[in-house]
């Protein structure tokens, strides 16, 4: 996977200490970092990460009689407001290997041994969110990545990633780690390389693999990446450009079929990298490989929390908690629809009112304009009225 880019328009400014909505940057301490791409003329490009959060400035945000604190790095409605354009940007460009790609890159470089905070090449997913942070001013960068790598793996027919919001951004380049802690696609020793780096961040094996599933979404370009054919019969006509190689035949549908084409490898279309050799290779890594191929749900539950986790790995959230955008309160209960009418209810049990009596009262109820298949409107003085009435007859008929 390419590393994650994060830039700053021409005009973007750093003023008195605080990240304006027009900084591009990520909120991870001890985690990303950015190379300046020379091929892009529209943006300067710059490493950012984290901003501190007493320096965070969160413009624009109006929670009126919300008991929510305006201290939040994002505001959660816009947050719900963005997820809403993200979906409909997926659905229209189908991007979403390369917003999956962002998320993961951008939480790519974290150090859990780096106690401190803060801690190439997508500038085509920078350039399809800028418009929706243009839009959004009070959610952070970080936020907006994270919430677009999860949205992108839902709408693919993906898990729903249990996600936190809240992330803060940095307010400038010297807050970013080294460049270099992404892993590569082919290492002398591809097992060994993968432990090195998700270990650095705080991961098991089976969040290795369990990530490794990603790959089911998008290709790899070799003018690029150094690495897949230039086009297979899979990605000729697209969609979106094309070209590249995928890893599996449906390389815009989040399923498990990597795990089972990386363990037939039949086709010589389907790209197998070393590093997803290994994941059948290795011992450890195998048995939760074997279990992904056969079970989806298994790896679906499993993706979910390790993707939850490298999204948070460094984050520096405000609130402390984060938050999540999932917690709406629920709609209130719907009002209860009118009883319809049967006249039988209103016998003791001791006494049956003959047919007569029925069609009676009926007719007296639909002159008020009832009927069974049509209760009354809600017009509780008039329905007790009629209750009390009906009462009534029946006392004295019963009392006869």
């Amino acid at each position: 996977m390419a590393m994650a880019a994060n830039h700053l328009p021409p005009t973007a400014a750093l003023s008195g200490g605080t990240a304006t909505h027009r900084l591009i940057a990520t909120a991870r301490p001890s985690s990303i970092s950015f190379r300046s791409l020379s091929s892009s003329a529209s943006f300067k490009t710059i490493r950012l990460s984290h901003q501190k959060r007493s320096r965070i400035h969160v413009s624009g945000a109006d929670f009126g009689t919300v008991a929510t604190p305006k201290c939040f790095a994002s505001d959660p409605e816009q947050l719900r407001s963005a997820k809403k354009d993200i979906l409909d940007l997926l659905k229209t460009t189908f991007c979403h290997p390369i917003l999956v790609r962002l998320g993961w890159h951008d939480a790519g470089t974290y150090n859990k041994n780096i106690e401190e905070w803060p801690n190439r090449g997508l500038v085509n997913a920078l350039k399809l969110l800028q418009p929706i942070k243009d839009k959004y001013a009070s959610v952070t960068y970080a936020d907006l990545f994270q919430l677009a790598s999860a949205t992108a793996v839902e709408e693919a027919g993906g898990p729903k990633i249990p996600m936190k919001y809240g992330r803060v951004d940095v307010t400038g380049p010297e807050q970013c780690p080294e460049e270099g802690r992404l892993p590569d696609a082919g290492p002398p020793s591809p097992a060994a390389h993968l432990r090195d780096v998700f270990y650095r961040m705080g991961l098991s094996d089976k969040d290795i693999v369990a990530l490794s599933g990603a790959h089911t979404l998008g290709r790899s370009r070799p003018e690029r990446s150094g690495w897949g054919k230039p086009e297979t019969k899979y990605t000729k006509e697209g969609p979106g450009a094309p070209g590249g190689q995928s890893w599996t035949v449906k390389w815009l549908r989040f399923d498990n079929s990597y795990f089972k084409d990386i363990k037939e490898r039949r086709d010589e279309d389907l790209l197998v990298l070393p590093t997803d050799a290994a994941l059948f290779e290795d011992p450890s890594f195998k048995v939760f490989a074997e279990k992904y191929a056969e079970d989806e749900k298994t790896f679906f539950d499993d993706y979910a929390v390790a993707h939850a986790k490298l999204s948070n790995l460094g984050s520096k959230f405000d609130p402390p908690e984060g938050f999540s955008i999932n917690d709406e309160p629920p709609p209130p209960p719907a009002a209860a629809a009118p009883e319809k009418f049967e006249a039988a209810k209103y016998s003791s049990g001791k006494r049956e009112l003959s047919d007569s009596m029925k069609q009676k009262i009926r007719a007296e109820y639909e002159g008020f304009g009832g009927s069974p298949d049509k209760p009354l409107q809600s017009n509780y003085f008039l329905n007790i009225m009629i209750v009390i009435a009906v009462l009534a007859l029946l006392t004295s008929l019963l009392g006869s």
